[in-house]
């Protein structure tokens, strides 16, 4: 699609501001009620999901013109998906979000875009990955653990676990993917990782970079075929996103890879007793729903369709559109296994699941805007703290790494933690 496209989109949008709050249903307390990071932060309407859309449309409509101020409009945002769930509690047919990363692919055409971003998109290039690192160290983690290798150990697998890039280079989460890969041998998952493993393209893709996207995508759908793989499982909920809503655009609806989240096969193999945790892990923790896991980490629906109007005005779709909500999203496994582990004890946010407030990690916002992503983060472990609770676990790198960096820096005692490591400290 192209920014032009979601023309009728800001058309129809009739300036109610529901897409700045989480859905009013959800609403506990006033302190607790607002859904979108960048309208918190910057407090005004063009950093909105309607605002972005509004300012879409004047720009392809030639009253307006690229700016820095509209740059950062543009970019100063988590892509968290908020603005979107509640855009369609009460609308079927508007995209807020779908054309927010329209509107960045069609700023990254002419070039205009935040400083930092040239950087990000070169280490990708030049590395294969987003950490630019050197791609020889990509599976350094995995060392003396002995998991399989694709083209050392076998140059076949069904199950190929993906860890991305983040979990891959940085050695502050390098514990995270150990546990990870540690619990899924302990329940007898028999799987593989790629010691020249590719990034996912995700971030690629969210940034405006849509040929760089199409080149991971390609590149990994290439290696995957010829390894024989039918199910990918990763620890990286942005990964996870990748490539369960991205990669069927790429490789068409006969796609046929299953894709899973770590936690999602962790609670799996609870329930099916090949993971037991039995030691007591006494802690009071609340659950960060990571966006790409939750509310943007529904099934991908393929649609062929067009869009009609019944006597001109109401809107219908031939056939039915799928209509991502976030209602479906990954919520109940993660809390599962949570709950599974003895001593722990699971208490609720106000803001969850499809309602839940970003970490401030997406989009390349840390990149970019890092006070910004500062303030979303600090805003998530004030709630957190809010609960009583002593840790905030999570599924997510990009959580990890944002919420652990902010709790340092505020001085706070809130520990950021990942569900699987706390499964292993039960098994």
């Amino acid at each position: 699609m192209a920014l032009e496209d979601y023309r009728a989109d800001a058309m129809r949008c009739n300036r109610c501001s529901y897409c700045k709050w989480i859905p009013q249903d959800r609403i506990k307390s006033w302190e607790f009620a607002k859904g979108c990071p960048s309208v918190d932060y910057r407090h005004f309407h063009a950093y909105s999901g309607g605002g972005r859309l509004v300012a879409g449309l004047s720009l392809t409509d030639g009253r307006s013109e690229i700016t820095d101020e509209l740059i950062d409009v543009v970019f100063e945002c988590t892509l968290c998906g908020s603005c979107d769930v509640s855009c369609k509690v009460c609308r079927y047919d508007m995209h807020p979000l779908s054309g927010a990363k329209e509107f960045r692919h069609y700023l990254v055409d002419k070039g205009a875009v935040p400083a930092a971003y040239p950087g990000i998109i070169a280490k990708l290039r030049d590395t294969g990955n987003m950490a630019g690192a050197p791609q020889a160290k990509r599976a350094d983690w995995a060392e003396g653990m002995g998991i399989k290798k694709l083209g050392v150990d076998t140059d076949k697998a069904e199950v190929l676990f993906h860890a991305g890039c983040l979990y891959s280079f940085n050695p502050a989460l390098r514990n995270v993917v150990q546990s990870s890969a540690r619990v899924l041998a302990k329940g007898g998952l028999d799987f593989a990782i790629d010691g020249d493993e590719r990034c996912c393209g995700g971030k690629a893709y969210d940034m405006g970079y849509r040929d760089d996207f199409a080149a991971a995508a390609k590149a990994n759908l290439e290696k995957w075929a010829a390894a024989g793989v039918k199910t990918v499982v990763s620890p990286c909920a942005t990964c996870f996103w990748t490539f369960k809503r991205l990669y069927p655009t790429v490789a068409g609806d006969d796609y046929g890879i299953e894709i899973l989240h770590t936690t999602q096969v962790a609670d799996r193999l609870i329930k099916e007793g090949k993971l037991k945790p039995t030691k007591r892990v006494p802690m009071k923790v609340t659950y960060q729903d990571p966006c790409h896991l939750g509310r943007q980490g529904e099934d991908y629906v393929p649609w062929h369709g067009e869009e009609k109007k019944i006597f001109g005005q109401a809107v219908v779709y031939d056939p039915p559109r799928p209509r991502y909500n976030g209602a479906f999203g990954v919520y109940e496994p993660p809390r599962d296994v949570l709950k599974a582990i003895p001593g722990v004890e699971l208490v609720e946010m106000e803001r969850n699941k499809e309602a839940a407030w970003c970490c401030g990690g997406g989009g390349a916002v840390p990149q970019a805007y890092p006070d910004f992503a500062d303030f979303t983060a600090s805003k998530r472990l004030d709630e957190a703290q809010s609960t009583g609770a002593e840790a905030i676990a999570t599924a997510c790198s990009s959580c990890n790494r944002i919420l652990g960096n902010a709790k340092a820096a505020d001085g706070g005692t809130m520990k950021a933690i990942d569900v699987l490591e706390l499964l292993e400290q039960s098994l």
